[in-house]
């Protein structure tokens, strides 16, 4: 669930989010001299979005690399074996 989590969900959500806590600090800083709902309306959301999928690319493209087995054995699918599922492995 976690990898979940940081593999999909954090990737695609934290440009916006980011961005949100912008607004929400420089309405504070500017105290009052805006409105929130109007400015957020004006949020490029195309470019967060394209921003956390291209996070989301990334943080794929690290886990397939860092994880994996050894390319130089050959690998045995799971199979059903005298009654019993036999789990995947490599040889």
């Amino acid at each position: 669930m976690i990898r979940i989590l940081l593999t999909y969900v954090v990737p695609l959500l934290l440009p916006a989010a980011l961005y949100v806590l912008y607004v929400i600090a420089a309405r504070r800083i500017m105290a009052g001299r805006g409105d929130l709902a109007a400015h957020l309306r004006r949020v490029p959301w195309l470019w967060l979005l394209a921003a956390g999928v291209a996070l989301m690319a990334i943080s794929l493209a690290i886990y397939s690399l860092s994880t994996g087995g050894d390319s130089d054995r050959p690998y045995v699918p799971p199979r059903f074996e005298d009654g019993k599922i036999v789990p995947g492995h490599f040889e």
